[in-house]
């Protein structure tokens, strides 16, 4: 066998070098893409620190978002707790009842509802509806120019759109999560004594010895964090949005999925950073 059989050819070292490229050039975009992204979105929170001490806005336009973000998303939260309480508990009980403890299922609802799913069930269910609505909305006043006839007017688009949500996401996520909690409790005490056979009393007692108040605090307090991504996340997609409808359909899908994936990503290092106190 002679050497330039066993030796690649120049049209296969060619092939293997625009494979690389072509490869190299993907993921160098995406990371480009990414890192951009990341910073617009941090000097979106930075502008948005900066304008909420400095900036005057209308106040009664924030209490309209109080009750558009809020209020209106309560419903929404609550049947999604709920349900989620009288599944966990039914699953509990299905499987506790091989060792004989499916008394104690209280325990374990509280602990799941308080810590983790109540948090973070409402955080998604804020960021499908209320995230989605603020890019959809912010969205087409980009695409229509109205956010540049704010700026032309001397006034500050950060100021008049961007705080008032972001600042109301940030409160309104904890103290929908706080009723949504309870709420997934009562789900699964109603399932808990219809399944088990305890009485509520023995079930608020089971619960009262497990959950603390560091589990509510931790759980409750990782929602902050929740909704301060989503109000930030939500405003700079609609604010960034381009080619017209289309554009504005595609920037309420990434905010959806991007809310959804900082969620659980944060979720993960609240959590390490609060088991730490």
């Amino acid at each position: 066998m002679s050497q330039s059989d066993t030796q690649p050819s120049d049209s296969q070292n060619a092939s293997i070098h625009d494979a690389v490229h072509d490869f190299l050039e993907r993921w160098g975009e995406r990371v480009i893409n990414f890192v951009s992204y990341l910073g617009g979105v941090t000097l979106l929170a930075s502008q948005f620190f900066k304008t909420l001490f400095s900036a005057r806005f209308d106040f009664k336009y924030v209490v309209k978002q109080v009750y558009d973000i809020g209020v209106k998303s309560i419903s929404l939260t609550n049947l999604i707790a709920i349900f989620t309480g009288m599944v966990v508990a039914l699953q509990l009980i299905v499987g506790l009842k091989r060792f004989g403890l499916q008394l104690y299922t209280g325990q374990i609802v509280g602990i799941a509802i308080t810590r983790e799913l109540g948090p973070v069930l409402t955080a998604l269910m804020v960021a499908a509806r209320v995230g989605s609505g603020i890019a959809a909305e912010l969205g087409s006043m980009t695409v229509s120019e109205q956010v540049l006839a704010i700026r032309a007017m001397g006034a500050s688009p950060i100021a008049k759109l961007v705080v008032p949500r972001v600042l109301v996401t940030t409160i309104a996520t904890p103290l929908l999560t706080i009723v949504a909690i309870f709420i997934g409790i009562l789900g699964g005490m109603i399932v808990t004594m219809n399944e088990a056979g305890v009485t509520s009393r023995f079930y608020f007692d089971q619960i009262k010895q497990t959950v603390e108040i560091y589990d509510f605090l931790s759980g409750v307090s990782k929602t902050v964090f929740f909704g301060f991504f989503i109000g930030c996340i939500s405003c700079y997609q609609g604010l960034n949005t381009t080619r017209g409808t289309q554009g504005v359909g595609q920037s309420t899908t990434q905010t959806v999925v991007y809310c959804s994936v900082i969620i659980f990503i944060s979720d993960f290092f609240l959590t390490k950073l609060f088991l730490l106190f």
